[in-house]
């Protein structure tokens, strides 16, 4: 069970991972649980991303999250046009 701190965490990972404080006590339990990872930039910067598992952890809480992160795969982005 994740504490409120923990899950709002999570969730801030999901919808805005470039404004999670990296420094954080709740990104370890995370990490620890696999529910998210951490990923280094070309410049070097740390951001933390959801693994398969925390996005399936939040889709078993939200079935509207399943449909939003589909149809966010399926749009067009910039660099996908060009």
């Amino acid at each position: 069970m994740l504490s409120p701190h923990e899950f709002a965490t999570l969730m801030l990972v999901s919808q805005s991972p470039e404004q999670v404080d990296m420094n954080r006590a709740e990104l370890d339990t995370l990490l620890e649980r696999q529910l998210v990872m951490l990923e280094k930039s070309a410049e070097g910067h740390r951001r933390a991303q959801l693994t398969d598992r925390g996005q399936s952890f939040l889709e078993a809480l939200n079935p509207d999250e399943r449909r939003r992160r589909r149809i966010l795969r399926e749009t067009p982005s910039p660099e996908r046009i060009n």
